[in-house]
């Protein structure tokens, strides 16, 4: 059989902790295929992001076109845009059958802002109604406000200082709330990119979005569980669970 298909278009993190190429070994986890339209290249480690060299917006779309028109996907996760003009092209070049999951990326755990006011407008504008569910923690969920517009918001609890992580799905369905025990680890790195790709996953294979967002979340405990401890700062998760 052949295995389901992930369009992932986001970033690249030479760490390999978080953008595109934790959510290839995400997608791989989860039996799925996974293709890539870059958007930015960035020099970074678990401290900090040095770098960020954005791919010329025809490029990005290039990509898009390219994978779409031969392999095709059946759900398609989005992360670091990182302007208003990508942002327009993106949304314009998706297909509006195939659900969307769009990790909305602000900042980065090091507090490095890759949106400014006019790409968040238009990210809420183009791609938030768009999508099947939106991914922002708390401090992204703050700058973005107002998320009427969208089919489904999970917020992700794991900024909150609770003994547990509790995100909160708000769907068509009503409100799930998904609690796991806090683990107390510094090697968080890409914990928003693994969570949106592994829902994107599910979506894929055909889960509810409930569903999809649960087995996404336990999937994302045990990586936090086995995080093999690299790096100086905020190390990367253990995806091979």
């Amino acid at each position: 059989m052949k295995p389901p298909r992930v369009l992932v278009i986001a970033g690249s993190d030479s760490s390999a902790g978080a953008g595109i190429q934790a959510d290839i070994k995400t997608a791989q986890a989860f039996g799925c295929y996974a293709q890539t339209a870059v958007t930015a290249i960035t020099a970074q480690d678990t401290r900090r992001v040095r770098v960020i060299h954005f791919i010329p917006v025809d490029i990005v779309v290039a990509q898009i076109q390219m994978c779409l028109d031969d392999i095709g996907a059946d759900a398609i996760k989005i992360g670091m845009l990182g302007s208003a003009a990508l942002i327009d092209a993106v949304a314009r070049v998706l297909p509006k059958r195939i659900p969307i999951v769009l990790d909305p990326v602000v900042a980065s755990t090091s507090g490095k802002r890759f949106l400014g006011k006019q790409a968040i407008d238009a990210l809420k504008k183009h791609l938030v109604p768009r999508a099947a569910v939106v991914t922002p923690n708390l401090p992204e969920a703050r700058i973005l406000g107002d998320l009427g517009a969208a089919q489904a918001v999970l917020v992700k609890g794991g900024h909150a200082t609770k003994a547990t992580v509790d995100d909160v799905l708000t769907w068509k369905g009503g409100i799930e709330t998904y609690a796991f025990p806090r683990i107390r680890t510094r090697h968080t790195h890409g914990t928003g990119c693994t969570l949106s790709t592994a829902i994107a996953c599910g979506l894929a294979k055909g889960d509810s979005l409930p569903l999809a967002v649960g087995r996404a979340r336990e999937y994302v405990q045990n990586a936090l569980e086995t995080a093999p401890g690299l790096g100086k700062g905020h190390g990367p998760l253990g995806h091979a669970v």
